[in-house]
């Protein structure tokens, strides 16, 4: 099974919209292929566009899921492995998935659902606090840090790829999607503090460029190779929001550029934390959804699902452009051809 993970040390970078929208034109794309959609974020709004989105209930159907027995969510499959920290208990899988088509008929059927849930924020102390237990023979971080490679594990004959969305923290849950990925996806946006959060990213992940050496002993990269394990390499970044109507606008253009340089230089210094051979390879350019993508978002649907000219969104009158749309459409594909 092939894991993309979607994230950035930084909000607002349109991740979750990114995901979603490759996620379900990459199971159109591959009707063969079995995917699994984790979303590994207390807000859980990945899950809930793929359970409806607004119009369609997404919130109320994911309630629903939260309030089954057993939880089927990843927040009831962590709650599951505290008792249990340092061992995998005997569990089923699939009693924690969703099958999305069920509640939101635009998803592709070959598409599946490990849920997100809010008892992320309350399970972190518990998790990071059994991590940090000293316990003689045990790697008490490493087993509490692979929860979601055991889960994945169990049912990795059962699909080819996943997508993984994660918060833009680096909290402990954060550390556990990184640690089941393979590839990383980066959506950054056209602003300063877009490039400062591609610094950050790579500080945390790889060690990179740390203010002081006293860091790097409780740094996550060392931690992983100190257990023999591998780290997720780079395999796209989407440079987001750029202008819709005269491409890329000039004080727009020098901070993208600006992040370009970035990536390449750690490309040269640095190419084993990317899948990538030349810069060029690894970079999406990404306009402004504008209000395709608001539409699209309340809808829970992919961009080539939806409709374009005069819709009502919850008793607002809105108009998607059928330019615009096919733009967003080609975009994600641009993205899905690049996975």
């Amino acid at each position: 099974m092939l894991k993309y993970v979607f994230w950035n040390n930084k909000g607002g970078t349109g991740k979750t919209s990114l995901i979603f929208q490759s996620l379900c034109s990459y199971a159109k794309k591959y009707p063969e292929k079995r995917i699994l959609a984790i979303d590994v974020c207390p807000q859980a709004n990945f899950s809930e566009l793929l359970l409806g989105g607004l119009v369609h209930d997404g919130s109320s159907n994911l309630l629903k899921i939260q309030g089954m027995v057993p939880r089927a969510t990843i927040g009831g499959y962590f709650q599951l492995r505290l008792p249990s920290p340092y061992s995998t208990p005997n569990f089923d899988a699939n009693d924690f998935l969703t099958h999305p088509i069920k509640s939101n008929a635009q998803i592709p059927r070959n598409i599946m659902l490990l849920c997100g849930d809010p008892l992320l924020e309350l399970q972190s102390n518990a998790m990071s606090t059994l991590a940090n237990n000293q316990i003689p023979g045990t790697d008490t971080w490493l087993s509490v840090i692979e929860w979601l490679l055991d889960f994945l594990e169990q049912i990795a004959d059962q699909f080819d790829v996943a997508f993984i969305d994660t918060n833009p923290s680096f909290s402990i849950y954060t550390q556990i999607a990184l640690t089941a990925a393979d590839r990383i996806v980066l959506p950054v946006m056209a602003d300063d503090s877009s490039r400062r959060a591609i610094q950050n990213a790579f500080s945390l992940i790889y060690g990179l460029k740390l203010p002081s050496e006293i860091y790097s002993e409780y740094a996550f990269t060392r931690k992983l190779e100190k257990a023999g394990r591998d780290l997720p390499k780079v395999h796209l970044v989407l440079k987001n929001r750029i202008t819709q109507y005269m491409g890329p606008a000039s004080a727009y253009s020098a901070v993208l550029q600006a992040i370009e340089n970035e990536i390449s230089d750690l490309l040269d210094k640095h190419p084993k934390i990317f899948t990538l051979k030349n810069v060029k390879d690894g970079i999406v350019e990404i306009r402004d959804f504008q209000t395709t993508g608001v539409v699209a978002f309340a809808k829970g649907a992919p961009f080539y699902n939806l409709r374009s000219g005069r819709l009502n969104i919850h008793g607002h009158r809105v108009r998607v452009n059928e330019e615009y749309r096919v733009n967003c459409v080609e975009t994600i594909d641009e993205i899905v051809s690049r996975l």
